[in-house]
């Protein structure tokens, strides 16, 4: 028998690795929750809500035989191939540095004892690798990364696969979990209200990216910066967890070439290449400053400013409907992302960790190497990022790209009566504007955390003493 080991590839269509075992013999397929090897990785509350209910689906087109285990994946699949009489081990490839680790050891430890392991890049488009400069180094800047590296010197996305005509179970008596023992779900139903907004199963993730080709390709260069809008693709969780692969997702986007929005959807897909290209070539990414004259970056420790930005109430509308919009629905608008990681790093000048920490125990989509690239890049500090002078200012962003208040009356919706003239800016409503809204600063709606003037001078400031101290 074969085991094929599932990881982030909880899917049955586009699974290479499964359809490498399938048409060798019987399988057994496996899923092992190893937060003992993850460690500080280990995967935050609401990714855990996600999996559950991605495993509950796999294991149905399994049908009931998907094998569910807790612990030290080395130790657990040694069990398994000595207790039973497996002769391979198949995987989907993952990248995360913990990962990498430990699944060389695997491979290692099995081959030396005769049993066959394959391992199968099922979650990327190219090797990181494979995309390198003439010289050997790893890009770290997007654009030559995505034109040059990947679409002009790298061989083209393979094609998606079918799932297996025939999937035969091998018969196996060894003990195992059920996913709800598994322990991912809360003791507190926090979760119900998240699970409203989501289809999590793969036929769910097929929908979505139907849908968003069929309904809002055409409008997406132009309205994925209007959160308000539905122009944003929303497979993001689908993509980490595997429930699409992106192979699958380019394809789709290859049937509509006609369109002109194709190209900037696709290099979406190539930033979350150039993401996971940063992570294997510097695997430190999570934690350490890609650029180092930050390690001298003067951030602030201020519990009170941190709390009120992790839960929407920091004065400023458009940052408090998108940290409300992660709390309720475990996803955030890719422009909200941007402009909550610019307050908190520069306004509020809290370290970037502190956002990452935070997206990493709430984002239904949180991914390590997405997550670390992306909080790197707003605070200035990481590959091809933002320049730290470049801070967005949360009253404009709003005016521009909520400018009806439709996304930020729906998740402050303290503020829904106040005229759009003041939506963004509260604090400068005549009081006989506020008393008719309902709003009460300081007491219904909190007044801005920070002034903005001052708290972007302080950022610039704090910016120059690292270019003063480099000199």
């Amino acid at each position: 028998m074969k085991i094929v080991w599932f990881r982030q590839d909880l899917r049955i269509e586009d699974n290479p690795a499964l359809a490498a075992a399938a048409a060798n013999g019987s399988i057994l397929p496996v899923y092992i929750l190893d937060d003992v090897n993850a460690g500080d990785h280990a995967m935050g509350d609401a990714s855990r809500v996600w999996l559950h209910h991605a495993l509950t689906d796999l294991n149905q087109s399994l049908k009931g035989r998907l094998r569910c285990f807790r612990g030290d994946a080395r130790k657990i699949l040694r069990k398994l191939v000595l207790e039973l009489d497996v002769d391979a081990v198949y995987w989907s490839r993952c990248y995360e540095p913990w990962r990498i680790k430990r699944d060389k050891a695997i491979k290692e430890s099995l081959s030396s004892e005769g049993v066959e392991v394959q391992s199968f890049n099922a979650s990327l488009l190219w090797e990181p690798w494979a995309v390198l400069k003439q010289d050997g180094t790893p890009y770290k800047v997007f654009t030559p990364f995505y034109r040059k590296g990947c679409l002009s010197a790298s061989a083209p996305p393979r094609q998606p696969l079918p799932k297996p005509e025939k999937l035969s179970f091998a018969r196996a008596s060894i003990e195992s979990l059920a996913i709800d023992d598994l322990g991912l779900l809360p003791a507190i139903d926090w979760d119900r209200p998240m699970l409203q907004h989501w289809d999590i199963s793969e036929t769910g993730a097929q929908a979505t990216l139907t849908g968003f080709m069929n309904d809002r390709l055409a409008r997406y260069k132009a309205g994925r910066d209007f959160p308000a809008v539905q122009g944003v693709s929303r497979l993001s969780p689908y993509l980490h967890f595997g429930q699409i692969s992106p192979h699958q997702v380019w394809a789709a986007a290859l049937q509509r070439e006609q369109d002109n929005n194709i190209d900037t959807f696709q290099s979406e897909l190539g930033w979350r290449e150039f993401s996971y290209s940063l992570l294997y070539h510097f695997p430190a990414l999570p934690a350490d400053n890609l650029q180092n004259k930050f390690d001298r970056f003067p951030w602030k420790k201020n519990s009170k400013h941190l709390r009120a930005w992790q839960q929407g109430m920091t004065g400023y509308p458009i940052v408090d409907a998108g940290m409300r919009e992660l709390w309720q629905t475990g996803y955030m608008h890719n422009r909200v992302r941007m402009i909550v990681g610019s307050f908190l790093v520069k306004n509020l000048l809290l370290n970037w960790r502190e956002g990452e920490a935070w997206f990493w125990d709430c984002l239904f989509d949180a991914d390590l190497a997405n997550n670390s690239a992306s909080w790197q890049w707003v605070a200035g500090c990481g590959a091809d990022a933002a320049p730290y002078f470049r801070i967005f200012n949360p009253v404009t962003q709003g005016e521009k790209f909520d400018a009806d208040g439709q996304y930020t009356r729906q998740y402050v919706p303290e503020l829904k009566a106040l005229p759009d003239k003041y939506l963004f800016k509260p604090w400068e409503a005549p009081e006989s504007v506020l008393k008719e809204a309902g709003v009460v600063l300081g007491k219904n709606y909190p007044k801005p955390v920070v002034d903005l003037k001052a708290s972007r001078e302080r950022a610039l400031e704090a910016f120059r003493s690292l270019k003063s101290e480099a000199e």
